[in-house]
């Protein structure tokens, strides 16, 4: 069973016990039995679709000093991180299907939005998977400089992203493992400065509001805050591949929240803690050489070398939220049943891993400043969608089995969805011109496709499975 899921859009009567259950559909052609993802890796694995370390929270720092950035990581969590991680956790558990957030608007809305959601938040991971390689090269031409321009850079790119896809070619089990060896390497040593750092600490620094001279930039301060703490919902499309996700996802999510904030803000605190501040200094990759001024150059090459492991961790993470996020598309007919093949050495959703690799090759050596601008774009109007989903869920079906609930009533719940909806209006708002152009080009191709799909599937130029409407 992949997928627990309503017969027809229309909401069914409810019972008094609070124990109405979806009726099961299942795919077409079942996948075989295969290894499902425990607690530990999966933990790890929301960990990577989040975050992977704190590398890149530096340019909050630089964008407004280090009490609005000390703040910013200690409340953003509140009014972004723990609304969507909830929201996650209950939905997967409702419907533990792969295709996750496309499911619930599906279920919500109608096809079409569903569709469309998926289409939106598909084309916001797979292009920012593909800052990835770049960056694990970014890191490399450090230590080793033919890798710093040209043909031998482009190459690297090419054959690191090839290499990383063939791991997520070989199955979720071990890849689930491999993050949980990247994510502990990559975060040893941050540990590792932070101790040594503590002797050094002038605590009066974390209240500095940063240079006088510098101007804050906002914009920057808010969109690192959301680049470093979104894709909380990522993991859902992977629900039907996790051992008892009605335990298990709970459980991950309120421990990758824990890790991931403590990941981020105690590496930040211990930095900007020592020395005097230079606030122009801090660009991404500051923590490698903060690392260098609090115990040595050994260190730093540490840092430098967890960064190219964090990078390949998220890489692993996004690549196997987006491929199996398309094989529970096309389990709901959503996309063509090609998507929904598997490697039968594996067991994986081979088409999707193609035709995702092929996409990230595809932008690998663009400028990702405005096109990254625009996939959080097209995210943050998935995650629109997402919180209307869920509201509108709670209202229609109020008295379906949910193993976990959020323990809010509906009034309370649109309050907790309001909060960070205006905040990702406010990111849209501030956009750049430029990232309103390429979003707008990316939306109008979105709704092409959609409606290319429903021409495809109702001229049957292609095979479907059965529409779980039908």
């Amino acid at each position: 069973m992949t997928m627990e899921m309503l017969a027809c859009d229309e909401p069914s009567q409810t019972t008094a016990n609070d124990n109405q259950v979806l009726p099961i559909t299942t795919p077409t052609t079942p996948p075989k039995p295969s290894n499902k993802l425990t607690l530990i890796p999966l933990i790890f694995l929301i960990y990577f679709e989040v975050a992977g370390g704190p590398y890149g929270e530096e340019p909050a720092v630089k964008a407004a000093g280090p009490l609005f950035a000390i703040l910013g990581f200690l409340i953003f969590p509140f009014i972004w991180s723990i609304p969507e991680a909830l929201i996650t956790a209950e939905l997967s558990t409702t419907f533990p299907g792969n295709g996750g957030f496309v499911i619930w608007a599906h279920r919500a809305f109608g096809r079409y939005i569903g569709s469309l959601m998926g289409t939106f938040k598909y084309l916001s991971v797979v292009i920012n998977i593909a800052a990835f390689p770049a960056l694990c090269i970014n890191y490399m031409h450090k230590l080793f400089p033919v890798f710093s321009s040209g043909r031998p850079r482009n190459l690297a790119i090419c054959i690191s992203t090839v290499v990383l896809s063939f791991i997520n070619f070989t199955g979720l089990t071990i890849v689930g493992y491999v993050a949980v060896l990247l994510g502990v390497v990559s975060l040893l040593p941050f540990i590792v400065m932070s101790v040594m750092a503590i002797p050094k600490i002038s605590p009066q620094n974390w209240i500095s509001l940063g240079q006088k001279s510098v101007k804050k930039d906002w914009n920057l301060y808010f969109n690192t805050l959301f680049w470093n703490l979104n894709f909380w919902d990522n993991v859902s499309t992977m629900a039907g591949e996790v051992e008892k996700p009605q335990k298990t996802f709970p459980i991950a999510l309120l421990c990758a929240v824990i890790l991931t904030c403590a990941a981020y803000i105690v590496p930040l605190m211990a930095v900007s803690g020592v020395g005097d501040l230079n606030q122009l200094e801090w660009e991404s990759g500051y923590m490698a050489d903060a690392a260098r001024m609090i115990s040595g150059q050994w260190l730093k090459y540490w840092i430098e070398i967890g960064a190219v492991l964090s990078n390949i961790g998220l890489f692993e993470a996004q690549l196997s939220s987006s491929c199996f996020q398309l094989l529970g598309m096309a389990e709901l007919g959503f996309m063509p049943k090609l998507f929904g093949r598997r490697s039968k050495w594996f067991n994986t959703p081979y088409v999707g891993i193609l035709l995702s690799t092929a996409i990230i090759l595809s932008v690998s050596f663009l400028d990702f400043t405005n096109i990254i601008g625009a996939a959080n774009f097209l995210y943050s109007l998935g995650m629109l969608l997402e919180f209307a989903s869920y509201l509108r869920l709670r209202s229609i079906y109020p008295e379906i089995k949910r193993p976990f609930r959020v323990p809010i009533r509906l009034p309370g719940l649109i309050v907790m969805c309001l909060i960070p909806s205006a905040f990702l209006i406010f990111i849209m708002a501030i956009a750049t011109k430029v990232v309103w152009l390429i979003s707008g080009f990316m939306i109008v191709g979105a709704v092409l496709w959609c409606f290319l799909i429903e021409i495809c599937k109702s001229r049957k130029w292609l095979a479907f499975n059965q529409d779980v409407d039908e």
